[in-house]
C-alpha cells in the first residue's frame, strides 16, 4: 500500500491555516486540479477535478478527521464508481504541526491500488509526491496572498 508523506514548514499559525485546510471548500484554492467542490455536509462533498486533457472527473469523498486546527482527513468513496476498477482505496490526511517559524504542514497520502493496478506503486508514489508537493505549494501561496 503506497503511502507518501510531504511536509514543509509555513510562516502562519495553525489556526491561520486551519480556516483553509479544515474548509472543503477551499480546496479549489489550494488543491491540484480541482476545479469546484459540491455536496459539503458534515461527514462527506463531491469534487470536480480536470485531467490533463482537460475532462471534468468527479470523486466522492467522506471525511475521516477534522480535529480543529490540528488535523482533516478524507477517504475517497470508490465502490460502484469508475475509480473502483483501479483503487481499493485512498485516502489524505493533513496534519498542522505548530513550529517556532510557523506551522509544519504534513500531508500524506494513503492508496491501495487493485489487481494488476498493484505493480505501478513506484509511479503511483512519483505521482503522489508530485501531488502533494503542489498542495504544499499552494497553500503556502494562498497563505502568502491573504498575509
Amino acid at each position: 500500500m503506497p503511502t507518501t508523506k510531504r511536509s514543509r514548514v509555513i510562516p502562519a499559525t495553525p489556526q491561520e491555516l486551519w480556516t483553509i485546510v479544515g474548509d472543503p471548500y477551499h480546496l479549489p484554492r489550494w488543491w491540484p486540479r480541482v476545479l469546484r467542490v459540491e455536496a459539503v455536509d458534515d461527514s462527506s462533498f463531491t469534487q470536480v477535478m480536470t485531467t490533463e486533457r482537460g475532462r471534468s472527473v468527479r470523486a466522492d469523498f467522506r471525511l475521516t478527521a477534522l480535529d480543529e486546527p490540528t488535523r482533516a482527513g478524507w477517504a475517497q468513496e470508490v465502490e460502484g464508481t469508475p475509480f473502483e476498477n483501479l483503487l481499493e482505496a485512498s485516502s489524505i490526511e493533513v496534519r498542522l504541526d505548530p513550529q517556532s517559524a510557523g506551522t509544519k504542514v504534513t500531508v500524506v497520502q494513503t492508496t491501495r491500488m487493485k489487481g494488476v493496478s498493484r505493480l505501478g506503486g513506484p509511479m503511483v508514489r512519483k505521482a503522489s509526491r508530485t501531488l502533494l508537493d503542489e498542495a504544499l505549494d499552494g497553500l503556502e501561496r494562498l497563505h502568502a496572498d491573504a498575509a
